[in-house]
């Protein structure tokens, strides 16, 4: 089902109306939509549509060639090309006067069965097809190959594209469309289960709630969602079980290399390693405070995707009593005394989507350049100190605090705030605060008498 993807969508329609050879590359993580999208884009168009498949070069071949073949309604009287030369001079040919869209979906996987074919496409553009009106889309699910073997200024097709789109998943406020029966804070849950990712998003049914949600599609051995993360590690990776492990303790908290190390046994520079190839494949992010440089030793690793925070935190490490159908256990025993903690973290996240959101409307006191999170050493108090968001721009900054909390937000939490802003020497300093369940009227009062201090509740997240 094609969902809200309207800004890609528009780039799209915007390239094909240019005049000339056109080449995009489509990249984005597996489940994004990609499909869906170019499904879209191609609907009522000149194309060809190709979905790859793991075969080997020469079942590969046949297959392309069956679908051109059969575009043109040759099919009949034509065998398969003889080479990939060939099917592209022939594609050539029929996009010299007349505008044709070829789409490539899953590409790594032609691309992998002939080594040569990416020095053949580049060899072709440039002698053939850059002088035609083909629009040639090639799309890959495989984030590593696509920026490393394609995008890369290594890479033979290096400087022949003429676009690029990475397909990303959707942000709170797309997600919550999928949600809309649901109350704000069962939206912000339900993002904190499942993350952007459409197709599972589509997977929940919003007329339960979440906690049925949770058992029917985390906990049922047929369910869609029960082994799902674990067959993309597959798909990705050679040894799951060793990335397993690492995924899984970074979603208990174990953020730094060396504390990920100590907890799954190995040494740091093995587990830097394997860090990174999840890094490559965008599921682990490396984090730095703001401002901070990039040598600094003060790096976390974050797990990018929602879904997968939530399954190795709640599922994956409750297997054995899942599979003794204990589900009401685990939910009431393993989940829900452990949601609001794990929601905190979450709803850091979402606060910097709204916040990005207002900046962009210049709703805010000034226009950030940049947003993120800050930890250190705080040399007045002698002490570490954490604050969750930290915006700034030239000599104005923004100090956030996120309350995931089941209580009002207090003036202490604000007082609290500005000491952790004396660490930092901005001209101009404001402050928000994120809470969940509203806050102590004599905090409203301050801020309401006081244009330096934001505050924003559920509620004010889905206005509008």
């Amino acid at each position: 089902m094609f969902f809200n993807r309207k800004k890609e969508l528009n780039s799209l329609n915007d390239l094909y109306l240019k005049r000339g050879f056109q080449f995009l590359v489509m990249y984005g993580r597996r489940r994004v939509g990609k499909t869906s999208l170019l499904k879209e884009f191609s609907k009522n168009k000149n194309s060809i549509f190709f979905v790859a498949e793991e075969y080997n070069d020469k079942l590969a071949l046949e297959k392309f060639s069956n679908q051109i073949l059969e575009h043109f309604k040759m099919n009949d009287y034509l065998d398969s090309f003889t080479s990939w030369e060939k099917a592209f001079r022939f594609i050539g040919e029929k996009a010299l006067k007349n505008k044709l869209v070829l789409i490539i979906d899953e590409f790594p996987y032609i691309a992998n069965s002939n080594k040569s074919l990416i020095s053949l496409l580049q060899n072709l553009i440039d002698n053939l097809l850059q002088k035609t009106n083909l629009f040639l889309i090639i799309c890959g699910s495989s984030m590593s190959f696509m920026e490393k073997e394609i995008l890369s200024y290594k890479s033979p097709l290096f400087g022949r594209r003429t676009s690029q789109m990475e397909v990303k998943p959707f942000d709170i406020f797309e997600s919550s469309l999928f949600s809309k029966s649901y109350s704000n804070k069962d939206k912000i849950i339900n993002y904190g289960i499942l993350g952007g990712t459409p197709q599972y998003l589509n997977k929940f049914d919003y007329s339960i709630s979440v906690k049925e949600n949770i058992v029917n599609n985390f906990m049922n051995r047929n369910s869609y969602l029960f082994d799902e993360p674990k067959h993309l590690l597959k798909q990705e990776l050679r040894e799951p079980s060793l990335y397993n492990s690492i995924i899984e303790s970074i979603a208990n908290g174990y953020t730094k290399l060396n504390e990920i190390s100590t907890k799954i046994g190995e040494k740091n520079d093995k587990t830097a390693k394997y860090l990174k190839t999840l890094i490559d494949i965008h599921l682990v992010e490396k984090e730095l405070p703001i401002l901070d440089k990039k040598t600094s030793r003060k790096s976390i690793y974050k797990l990018k995707d929602n879904m997968f925070k939530f399954y190795y935190r709640f599922i994956f490490s409750n297997y054995s009593l899942i599979e003794q159908e204990m589900y009401d256990y685990v939910f009431e025993k393993k989940v829900e005394p452990f949601l609001n903690q794990y929601m905190g973290f979450v709803f850091e996240d979402v606060s910097i989507q709204f916040l990005t959101k207002l900046n962009f409307q210049k709703k805010l006191p000034f226009v950030f350049e940049k947003i993120g999170r800050w930890w250190g050493h705080n040399p007045v108090r002698k002490r570490q100190e954490e604050i969750d968001i930290l915006a700034f721009s030239n000599k104005s900054a923004l100090f956030g605090e996120c309350k995931w909390y089941d209580k009002k937000v207090g003036v202490q939490t604000y007082e609290q705030l500005k000491d952790k802003s004396n660490i930092f020497d901005f001209s101009e300093k404001y402050f928000v605060i994120f809470s969940k369940s509203g806050f102590e009227r004599n905090l409203s009062e301050i801020s309401e008498s006081n244009d330096n201090l934001l505050l924003f509740d559920l509620n004010d997240f889905f206005k509008g």
